[in-house]
């Protein structure tokens, strides 16, 4: 990885972890310079001579004075003052802030790299949608996170993977199955009505189209062969009815339709599976495996971790059916994992998936999962914690639901009845860049209100537009001046003094921390708040000064400053996922 030159933050902290080890050899006192919430208090703040004094058994202030003697000699320090019990306050010389512009300059997009993934091989797996339908407006939200914090981990220092685990070996599949065939079966005239519990939408009826065109009628059945000897439960029937009546509609649907329904359910599959991925694409969102649940089966992997899980007794039987130990590892309730009909659960097939995910030699795996899932977590970790696995190696962050809002007023939406918008509705009406940047405005655990009219508007209040149109803003500069932005690296940057341009140099000097956090936090919205923050300096700065001005060095600094910031505002927006328009 092209790493830049340490940040000055970085050569800060070793500089006075140095002072403390001359200061107290023996003592093993980890601090870090923080920012001060005042200004005028220094550009950094140290409170390591309080934590120092009770060892020392010196007055906090004594240590102080210590620590600052024992500093390096170095080019980054002004001067240290010590303010209140103890607190050294640092300031940095202004030519020690002016050289991060010429590392973005010299770096470009490295800017911001960081090592703190180590090159650790790391697997994330999100979206992961059963394919029974289109992606709606909440399987985007965990699209849009799982990529952005792939992309940020990778500018981390991880190596990444990212991976979609196909459903296709539930009892889901057997329900989109069903329904379009029973939708086929309708365009031959049948009266068969779909079950309440099936998929209803007009992709299913696009995709029974497409079967009977292939076909033909090949799969149909007259009705009275299909409903022989079932009865449908009333509308309002109780759900057990309304379960056994779909499981007994799919058992003769494979009974009548042979080896052509397992063609039919890989047709379904197929049609449902290049959607999403088509879907996807066009979203931004791509990923190195397409992982499928029915190879865990085809393989023996399932059979297996079971086996292991039995032969390790952490199984046991009752009323027939095959249950895991699991509140043997901390969870509230024991878990089936094979069915008393011999099925394995889904949650047998989910223990084969994440120990297979550590057998492929992941030193970090990471599940975006939707919030619906959080109980789900204490299970999979018991059991990979049976079969032997570290389970601090596996996190799961979670994604929760998303609400639309329209003029104020909130989308009804409804899976069950296929009444949802999907994803791709969403990107048609706001466009990629907003449904990107809005989905990760908020914390991934909390629930986001997405405003359509907002991510559509062409204003400040429109954060995507906001930070689009600082990037913009500085290119259009660049091009009226038209001259080698290449040779701007070497300006006299100690011709930048004002308040708003040491502010800009001190926001770009973040930037690999705010990586670091983001990462090290699972936090694509810390990198949004940091972008929205710097476009809204750049803004204050552009209103505020001329850059073409006569001086042509002092013209030539601001410049270097100015497209260092366009740098950072589009490698960041790059990471989330948005474009960094040159003109709007």
């Amino acid at each position: 990885m092209n790493t830049p030159s340490l940040p000055l933050l970085t050569q800060l902290n070793s500089l006075f972890h140095q002072a403390m080890h001359t200061v107290a050899p023996s003592e093993r006192i980890v601090s870090t310079l923080e920012r001060p919430k005042q200004s005028s208090h220094g550009d950094y703040a140290y409170n390591g001579a309080l934590q120092l004094a009770k060892s020392l058994k010196l007055p906090p202030r004594e240590v102080a004075n210590k620590i600052i003697a024992a500093l390096p000699e170095n080019h980054l320090i002004e001067r240290c003052d010590i303010a209140g019990p103890g607190f050294i306050n640092v300031f940095v010389k202004s030519s020690a802030k002016q050289q991060v512009i010429q590392e973005v300059l010299k770096h470009k997009d490295a800017w911001g790299n960081t090592t703190l993934g180590h090159d650790r091989k790391l697997l994330i797996e999100f979206v992961s949608s059963n394919p029974t339908g289109p992606l709606h407006v909440g399987h985007g939200r965990g699209a849009s996170f799982g990529d952005s914090l792939a992309n940020i981990l990778q500018k981390a220092g991880f190596k990444v993977s990212k991976e979609y685990y196909v459903n296709d070996a539930g009892r889901q599949m057997d329900i989109l199955t069903l329904s379009t065939w029973l939708r086929y079966l309708a365009l031959f005239g049948s009266k068969i009505a779909l079950p309440s519990n099936g998929y209803q939408g007009e992709y299913v009826m696009d995709m029974a189209k497409l079967i009977k065109d292939k076909w033909k009628d090949t799969l149909y059945h007259a009705d009275e062969f299909v409903l022989l000897h079932l009865d449908a439960p009333e509308e309002d029937g109780p759900e057990e009815a309304v379960e056994k009546y779909m499981d007994a509609l799919i058992a003769r649907a494979k009974f009548l339709l042979k080896e052509h329904y397992e063609s039919l359910h890989q047709q379904v599959l197929a049609l449902q599976l290049k959607d999403c991925q088509e879907d996807l694409q066009a979203f931004g969102v791509s990923f190195d495996e397409w992982f499928s649940e029915a190879s865990l089966f085809h393989s023996g992997a399932v059979k297996k971790v079971v086996e292991e899980l039995d032969q390790k007794g952490y199984l046991y039987r009752q009323d027939g059916a095959l249950w895991f130990k699991s509140t043997a590892f901390g969870d509230e309730k024991d878990r089936v994992v094979q069915r008393e009909n011999g099925i394995y659960t889904y949650f047998a097939s989910d223990i084969a998936y994440h120990a297979n995910k550590f057998e492929r030699g992941f030193d970090v795996i990471v599940d975006v999962w939707g919030a619906d899932h959080h109980g789900y977590i204490p299970r999979v970790k018991a059991a990979l914690s049976a079969l032997g696995y570290n389970t601090e190696r596996l996190t799961v962050p979670l994604v929760q639901f998303v609400s639309l809002f329209r003029g104020g007023e909130k989308v009804q939406m409804s899976t069950r009845k296929a009444q949802f918008v999907t994803l791709r509705e969403l990107r048609e009406e706001v466009g990629n860049d907003a449904a990107r940047l809005f989905y990760i405005l908020r914390k991934s655990d909390q629930h986001l209100d997405f405003d359509l009219d907002l991510a559509k508007s062409r204003s400040n209040d429109n954060p995507v537009y906001y930070i689009q149109y600082a990037h913009a803003r500085i290119h259009s500069v660049l091009s009226k001046w038209a001259g080698d932005t290449d040779s701007l690296v070497k300006s006299d940057l100690s011709l930048l003094n004002l308040d708003h341009e040491f502010n800009l140099m001190q926001l770009i000097e973040d930037y690999p921390d705010i990586i670091g956090a983001a990462a090290k936090d699972y936090a694509p919205h810390t990198l949004a708040f940091y972008l929205k923050a710097l476009a809204s300096e750049l803004h204050s700065y552009y209103n505020s000064q001329q850059f073409l001005v006569e001086d042509e060095s002092l013209c030539r600094a601001r410049l270097a400053l100015i497209l260092a910031i366009s740098m950072v505002l589009k490698d960041g927006l790059k990471l989330l996922g948005v474009s960094a328009p040159l003109t709007m």
